[in-house]
């Protein structure tokens, strides 16, 4: 072939029907688990189609190899991490009560997820992409919060992608703790999410001549 003759196209291996999203759904809960428990680079295709109870040549139906399952596997579980904090959040609440309400989710959706931590973590080697897209995202909505926050009256001004940062660390590290290596008499979900929504009380919101503001 030419050294200038173009690529082949990528096939598209979207599902097509509800039977092929059921399919492509099995396949990457299949991928979760053998990922979790295996790692990347000891899991393999086969014991994923195996997991999921389908046959090999399905699994070539939608997806082109074991990278592309696990690129969409960090996708899958960053979005869903941004559907449980968006269906935890109701339009009338005040800004400091969503930051609680999305935490509280995120908590919540580790503990029942625990995949979750390692799979993401693993994705800094294996698809670094993948990985920083996670973060850039979730950043940039808890930007986007506190933007509105403050547009509202109810966080000071200034506030921008390194308080997002912070923020979103913390939630993070929160999570590994109480959600990941959560413990016996640790305190409640709702409990946790207080404590570091009484931090962001003080940290961003509106000065009231009785508490500093976080230094921009």
């Amino acid at each position: 072939m030419p050294a200038h003759a173009p690529a082949a196209a990528a096939i598209d291996r979207t599902p097509r029907t509800a039977r092929g999203e059921r399919t492509r759904r099995k396949l990457l809960d299949a991928a979760a688990a053998e990922f979790a428990q295996n790692g990347f680079h000891a899991g393999s295709i086969s014991a994923i189609t195996r997991r999921a109870g389908a046959a090999l040549g399905t699994f070539y139906t939608y997806f082109d190899s074991k990278d592309s399952i696990f690129r969409a596997l960090v996708s899958d579980m960053s979005e869903a991490v941004r559907v449980a904090a968006r269906e935890a959040i109701a339009p009338a609440m005040p800004p400091l009560a969503v930051e609680r309400a999305a935490l509280a989710a995120f908590l919540a959706f580790a503990a029942s997820h625990k995949e979750i931590y390692r799979i993401i973590d693993e994705a800094e080697f294996v698809d670094p992409a993948s990985y920083r897209e996670h973060y850039e995202t979730t950043a940039a909505r808890i930007a986007e919060r506190l933007a509105a926050g403050s547009a509202a009256g109810a966080y000071r001004e200034g506030l921008g992608e390194t308080q997002a940062w912070a923020i979103m660390g913390m939630n993070v590290f929160l999570g590994l703790r109480y959600a990941i290596w959560a413990r016996p008499g640790d305190p409640a979900i709702g409990a946790v999410a207080d404590v570091a929504n009484a931090l962001l009380r003080r940290g961003i919101s509106a000065p009231d001549g009785t508490t500093p503001g976080l230094a921009g």
